[in-house]
């Protein structure tokens, strides 16, 4: 026990200069997955793992070595704990107290309610406004890109996968683009719907090449992040500069300015970074949980303008 004590502080020491996240870096840790390994994973004792894991588990993709994994991180934490040190992360992200399958509970239960919310504010927008309205099907078609994104954000926050994780990486991104997409077909589209159907496919090729590039080049997170906030931005600029702009003769802006700024000062949530409190809620979980009433009021935007445009004959009709 020095020796890992020790060992443990030097690890400690050095945790801001590694690039591994330090609890999957740290001996105990890979020593006790890898005896957990031998030990329960060929086998007799893979058969008694197998026997004993509840069905729902299996189903969620589970395996042996994912529970060795799972205890492990566990021990390591624990030994953290007792020896006076910081709650490492593993693998780049903290330790989260499984519940059934859910390996981030509070992540998992709030996109499936942020998708919930998206869902619900659909339904009332088609049953608001007509497809005749110049913005019906746009609108109709960014509600449904963002379900979509968080239902795989569900999925990602109940099993992490490589797979889970780069589909919910990719729609995130999509969402982002498909929000500039809406803001370029109500500022230039309406009245210059070449305009948009180019911008529209110029984003497709942007969308194409930046998950081209994560999935066949390199899955750079850093770069992921530097993408996504550029694009961020734009749709931020964009949307505030056209409330801004239409304000006086258009009051129900001031709905899509609100969504814009709180979504802008919501992702400042990110930067916190702290161990999960009671080992389920941690920032990325708080953020998705504040995010659930802004469909409401941006739902509530596009149906005010969307009815505003059935109104005003001098805007002519969008191309389908």
């Amino acid at each position: 026990m020095a020796g890992r004590t020790t060992l443990l502080a030097l690890l400690a020491g050095a945790a801001a200069l590694a690039d591994a996240s330090q609890g999957d870096r740290e001996p105990v840790y890979r020593d006790c997955v890898l005896r957990c390994d031998e030990w329960n994973c060929s086998g007799a004792g893979l058969q008694h793992f197998r026997s004993h894991q509840p069905i729902y588990m299996s189903l969620a993709g589970w395996t042996c070595k994912d529970d060795c994994k799972y205890e492990c991180m566990w021990v390591t934490v624990g030994l953290y704990l007792r020896e006076g040190y910081k709650v490492p992360q593993f693998h780049g992200k903290w330790p989260f107290s499984r519940f059934l399958f859910f390996q981030e509970p509070a992540s998992a239960v709030a996109s499936f309610l942020n998708g919930l919310a998206n869902l619900v504010m659909l339904s009332r927008y088609r049953t608001s406004v007509p497809a005749s309205s110049p913005m019906y099907h746009t609108c109709v078609a960014f509600a449904w890109v963002s379900l979509n994104a968080w239902f795989w954000s569900t999925v990602f926050h109940t099993r992490d996968t490589s797979l889970t994780e780069k589909m919910d990486y990719f729609c995130a991104s999509t969402v982002i683009l498909h929000s500039i997409y809406l803001c370029c077909v109500r500022t230039l589209g309406l009245q210059r719907p070449a305009v948009a159907s180019a911008f529209g496919g110029f984003l497709l090729l942007l969308l194409a090449a930046h998950i081209s590039y994560l999935s066949l080049v390199h899955f750079d997170y850093g770069y992921n992040m530097v993408a996504n906030v550029a694009m961020g931005l734009v749709n931020l600029v964009w949307w505030l500069g056209w409330c801004l702009w239409n304000q006086p003769r258009l009051p129900h802006v001031w709905k899509c300015a609100v969504v814009m700024l709180l979504l802008q000062g919501l992702a400042f949530l990110e930067l916190l970074d702290f161990p999960p409190i009671f080992w389920v809620l941690d920032a990325h979980a708080i953020w998705h949980i504040s995010t659930i009433p802004i469909h409401f009021l941006f739902f509530s935007f596009l149906m005010d303008d969307s009815l505003y445009l059935l109104k005003d004959i001098s805007v002519p009709l969008k191309m389908d």
